[in-house]
């Protein structure tokens, strides 16, 4: 599989550098359209959707915070 898609990247990049140096032409003989679509009526679905609810609050409080005492080590 691996092989494939080398060789069929490979076969890409070829004919890519072809038509850059003009060796290969591909001229537009045609325009193109898009097809006419005719779209009528339909309903968009509605939901009924019942969801959590979350109360998000604040409260002060004290930390005790541990001191840290730092030291020179004795050269």
């Amino acid at each position: 599989m691996r092989a494939f898609l080398g060789i069929l990247g490979l076969l890409v990049l070829v004919v890519a550098a072809l038509m850059i140096f003009q060796v290969i032409g591909i001229p537009q003989t045609q325009q193109g359209a898009l097809p006419q679509v005719k779209i009528e009526g339909g309903q968009v679905p509605k939901f009924d959707v019942e969801v959590g609810k979350v109360d998000v609050g604040t409260v002060n409080r004290t930390v005790e915070v541990p001191t840290v005492k730092v030291e020179k080590a004795a050269q």
